[in-house]
């Protein structure tokens, strides 16, 4: 669990990389400084962990792009004390970001290998989300709804309606939309049926699994 002042410098070559592209939130970039993304990968890829790319973790499943992630999180407006729905916690990478930037966080994994891995870890850097689940995520979690913000961290080949409907008004939903290549979306709440759509660029992600159970 080392971090170094070498990841550290690192870190701080990511975030103006990140400026580069665009990023201009500073509680992100503060986030992105602090947070040791080499702990979240998988030992192979150490020397790669502050590149600007998305990397293999358990399960078939990837480690965000840093540029992806800071896009994402500063598209979700978070101010301190929302709760944050996130909808594929993975290798735990994001969900810190959201801590960092002073959100309740509750996540939704649906790879048993990657909830039980990330549950276990995410404490021991002292991040702690309100509540960190095994399911399926096109169901949101409506026992905890409703929600200021909801990410998506994989592409959904259709926007789930529960997600939309365990919004509050003026809480925002952003999901990457499309089967190989993904449209960022982004769904403000106006009223009780009423949403507005804008549509940010195409990503790539890993695929949203449904519970086929």
């Amino acid at each position: 669990m080392n971090d170094t002042f070498k990841h550290k410098g690192m870190r701080l070559q990511l975030v103006s990389t990140l400026k580069s592209k665009g990023i201009t939130n500073e509680n992100v970039l503060k986030a992105i400084a602090k947070i040791p993304r080499h702990l979240f990968m998988d030992s192979g890829f150490l020397d790669h962990a502050y590149q600007d790319k998305a990397f293999p973790i358990a399960a078939d499943q990837t480690i965000s792009q840093p540029y992806t992630v800071a896009f994402q999180s500063e598209l979700l407006q978070v101010k301190r004390g929302d709760k944050v729905l996130e909808i594929g916690t993975g290798s735990g990478y994001q969900t810190a970001v959201l801590c960092e930037l002073g959100a309740k966080v509750f996540s939704i994994e649906r790879q048993q290998e990657l909830f039980k891995k990330t549950s276990k870890f995410l404490p021991k850097l002292g991040y702690r989300a309100k509540k960190l689940v095994f399911g399926d995520g096109y169901k949101g979690m409506v026992e905890e709804a409703p929600f200021a913000s909801i990410i998506v961290t994989a592409g959904a080949p259709f926007v789930p309606k529960p997600l939309l409907a365990q919004l509050e008004i003026g809480g925002r939903l952003v999901i990457p939309v499309g089967d190989n290549v993904q449209t960022m979306t982004l769904f403000v709440r106006k009223g009780s049926k009423e949403f507005e759509k804008t549509e940010l660029g195409e990503f790539r992600f890993v695929p949203l699994l449904e519970d086929k159970n």
